[in-house]
């Protein structure tokens, strides 16, 4: 840190992404990115923008617009296009929060949470998970802040029902509700129709993982138009060309795409089954998912010694050191092949792990 870093910042600390390591060739469980490649369509669209570059993209983002107000039954007016998921999520943080309006979220859930009510100066509220590591409703009805929720929570998986949803937003008319639904296409209710009967309901949804464009930066937020509004006078007050060229025409054609989305779901959905049962039969602890991850953890061997035995086989899973949940870890759902590796892998560790233990008992 220099001398010319600013008072401000000093004391803040960045959010950690998950490691990307470029020694070797690596089965990354650890990101939550989709095993699949984009889109054909998405591909060709993009690459048809390639040769335009030297014009500015869409500030309106309008033809994705188009494209997402189709997908999802809503008007065009109640969308914004964003870099990527977080873009909208420290928007919200920007436009929604401030010392009367202090942010509240889970004690266990998306890192970028407190960063950014730190980058922008804001008060904030941790709520622990209860034992079972779900939301209570309860914690949040008149919040006296602006509440934020993944859901399904990172990084347990778990999802609050729409109803509960439901009573959350109603009970807090005062304050604005950020629903983060970055995996919700993996199992979970989404809260987009509830934007037509709430005013004060923000839900944000990403692109980088059910349609695979996690390389492509694409994110967007759903509420009535006034809340759009103000969020677009962030944007423009900050980055009017958020969203580049490449980016918009592959976001466009992930969305008309219907039938390679709906089957890489449904693969990500039985591979997630069937790494579930894997793991339980060799006495893991997996929590309920409806997200493209697991979150697991076993007796027979702590959190972070798996995580670095399967390092050294060259699997990649991420692994937590808050203290309740470090004998945790995450896996992201990859292929079927790349699932069958890590169990072989774990299997294989939880043996010699097991001779180990005989040995040292005699």
């Amino acid at each position: 840190m220099t001398r010319y870093f600013s008072d401000k910042y000093k004391a803040l600390t960045p959010y950690v992404p998950g490691e990307q390591p470029q020694d070797k060739q690596y089965i990354k469980l650890n990101t939550n990115e989709s095993p699949f490649p984009p889109s054909p369509m998405a591909v060709e669209m993009a690459s048809q923008e390639a040769g335009k570059l030297q014009l500015y993209s869409d500030p309106e983002c309008r033809v994705l617009v188009q494209a997402a107000a189709e997908t999802l039954g809503i008007a065009e007016n109640k969308i914004l296009f964003t870099n990527g998921s977080d873009e909208i999520l420290n928007f919200a943080f920007m436009a929604f929060c401030d010392a009367e309006h202090p942010a509240v979220f889970p004690d266990i859930t998306y890192g970028f949470y407190p960063v950014f009510a730190k980058l922008n100066g804001v008060p904030y509220r941790e709520i622990p998970l209860k034992d079972d590591f779900t939301v209570d409703p309860e914690d949040y009805i008149g919040a006296g802040g602006t509440v934020f929720l993944a859901n399904p929570n990172a990084p347990t998986g778990r999802a609050l029902p729409l109803s509960e949803i439901e009573r959350i937003v109603a009970g807090n008319p005062d304050n604005i509700v950020v629903i983060d639904e970055a995996y919700v296409d993996f199992g979970g209710e989404s809260a987009v129709p509830l934007t037509e009967k709430y005013p004060n309901l923000l839900v944000t949804q990403t692109f980088s993982k059910s349609r695979s464009l996690a390389g492509g930066r694409l994110g967007m937020g759903i509420a009535c138009p006034e809340l759009i509004g103000d969020l677009n006078t962030v944007k423009y007050s900050t980055n009017p060309y958020n969203v580049n060229r490449m980016t918009m025409a592959a976001g466009i054609g992930a969305l008309r795409d219907k039938a390679y989305f709906e089957s890489n779901i449904r693969e990500i959905l039985r591979v997630r089954a069937w790494t579930t049962k894997s793991l339980e039969s060799l006495g893991f602890t997996v929590l309920p998912s409806t997200a493209n991850f697991v979150f697991v953890k076993s007796d027979r061997i702590g959190g972070e010694e798996l995580y670095l035995r399967l390092k050294e086989r060259g699997i990649l899973i991420r692994h937590f050191t808050l203290p309740r949940i470090r004998e945790f870890n995450r896996i992201t759902i990859g292929s079927g092949g790349q699932m069958r590796d890590f169990i072989e892998a774990v299997r294989g560790i939880l043996s010699e792990t097991a001779l180990d233990s005989v040995q040292d008992q005699k």
